[in-house]
């Protein structure tokens, strides 16, 4: 048994040898074949560079008659720098002699030159924003171009050019005393543009279909104002269209060419206004107005009653739909009653009529009262804001703190709006209160002293 385990290692020692010879074999194999491979392209690369020397050699005749080409044309380019450097240097001399001999043959002329310059730069910007340009179209095109000749060379002005600054300026001024209609497209409030027959009031105004209208200089275009002025000025410009000239009609015109008009239009209107003033303004304007219903309420039941109860004072009849039919009733409701429980019946009469006179009117100068607080309370609000917009921003742009300031002087006023007419209001409808308590107290009295002189 062990004979045969040894045969067996044996056995595999000897496979082992005998693979690792035949692997050795393989590795000389392929390092051989490597060492082949190297050497045929050392040889390959040998060959390429040669045939790149060959065609260097080849080819340097021609390099070189390239380089002698490059060279004499440096040359070539070097020699016409100079002449042409020398012949601008002579140009410069000769141009300085000419200017020189042309300020002396203009003399006095250049300066008429540099004003006429000067008043065409100046009426160009003129005719620019003038409304008349709306009619005439162009003249600040043809100043602007001879305004840019005459200043950027050495362009002097025609006579025809000269006539002709002449006589638009002349146009100008005889067109400023007319008031002319004619046809052009007018941009409405809503986009659309519309041609329509406008009247131009010298350079001062712009209206077609009662409305202002404005030249825009920059586009060339005529539009609608966004917001029309106040409804009399809107009137006049109607009564000016629809005018034939033979009548005169008064007519608001702005002398600065719309900037008036332009601050006119910013105002804020009422209702603008009112909503400056914010949550606390509209809150002072609700109490307003349900105090003035309340006063006018008491208002006219007062005055009924005051007319009922006059009737009352001239007629010997006993009414009760008045305070004092209610309270002479009592009279006859306790006819064997004395003097002094006769009096506590009127004395309680006429203390039920009472709150029925002076119904509301607490209410009306509680509203009196809080109506001033109600718009400090809006001015300390508006003030917060504004110092809270000065901490955030500074007090660089006055756009921003506008807010603030406007909520704060618009709710006071709203405030002492409200606040002044329910004063008035409650003092005149608590006399018309107790006028009418005196009258039953009166006649109260009067009831009393004659049934004392009965007893």
């Amino acid at each position: 048994m062990f004979n045969s385990v040894k045969r067996i290692a044996f056995g595999l020692v000897a496979l082992s040898l005998s693979a690792g010879a035949v692997a050795q074999n393989d590795r000389a194999m392929d390092l051989d074949a490597l060492l082949k491979q190297l050497e045929e392209g050392q040889f390959a690369q040998s060959e390429q560079n040669k045939q790149r020397e060959r065609d260097f050699v080849a080819q340097r005749a021609e390099q070189d008659q390239v380089l002698r080409d490059t060279r004499a044309r440096r040359d070539q380019m070097l020699a016409q720098s100079e002449q042409l450097e020398t012949q601008f240097e002579e140009n410069e001399f000769k141009l300085a002699d000419l200017n020189g001999a042309l300020d002396t043959r203009l003399g006095s002329l250049k300066e008429l030159f540099g004003v006429l310059q000067q008043i065409a730069g100046d009426t160009k910007n003129k005719f620019y924003n003038s409304m008349i340009s709306a009619q005439i179209s162009g003249r600040s095109d043809f100043l602007d171009k001879m305004a840019q000749d005459m200043g950027s060379s050495s362009k002097l002005a025609s006579i025809e050019e000269i006539e002709r600054v002449w006589f638009e300026m002349q146009r100008e001024m005889t067109e400023s005393g007319k008031v002319t209609k004619f046809t052009t497209d007018v941009v409405e409030a809503g986009g659309q543009k519309v041609s329509k027959e406008v009247v131009r009031v010298g350079p001062f105004a712009l209206v077609a279909d009662g409305k202002y209208l404005e030249y825009n200089g920059v586009t060339g275009t005529v539009s609608e104002l966004i917001r029309q002025p106040a409804d009399r000025y809107n009137s006049s410009a109607a009564e000016l269209q629809e005018s034939t000239g033979g009548e005169l009609v008064q007519f608001g015109i702005d002398p600065t060419g719309g900037s008036i008009l332009g601050l006119l239009v910013q105002a804020p209107n009422l209702k603008e206004r009112v909503e400056q003033g914010g949550v606390v303004g509209y809150i002072i304007l609700i109490v307003g107005a349900f105090g003035l219903l309340l006063a006018i309420e008491r208002l006219i039941t007062l005055s009924l009653i005051r007319m009922k109860v006059n009737k009352q004072l001239k007629s010997k009849e006993v009414k009760a739909n008045n305070p004092l039919g209610r309270v002479l009733k009592v009279r006859d409701e306790y006819p064997n009653a004395d003097v002094e429980a006769l009096e506590l019946h009127l004395t309680e009469a006429i203390l039920g009529e009472v709150p029925k006179l002076g119904r509301n009117l607490t209410i009306i100068k509680i509203i009196s009262v809080v109506a001033p607080l109600m718009g400090l309370l809006g001015t300390v609000t508006g003030m917060i804001n504004t110092f809270q917009a000065i901490t955030l921003f500074g007090t660089g742009d006055p756009k921003l703190m506008a807010g603030g300031i406007s909520t704060a002087l618009v709710t006071t006023v709203l405030g002492l709006v409200v606040a002044i007419p329910m004063t008035l209001l409650y003092a005149m409808l608590n006399t018309r209160s107790k006028n009418i308590v005196y009258i039953l107290q009166e006649q109260a009295s009067g009831v009393i002293a004659e049934r004392a002189e009965r007893s």
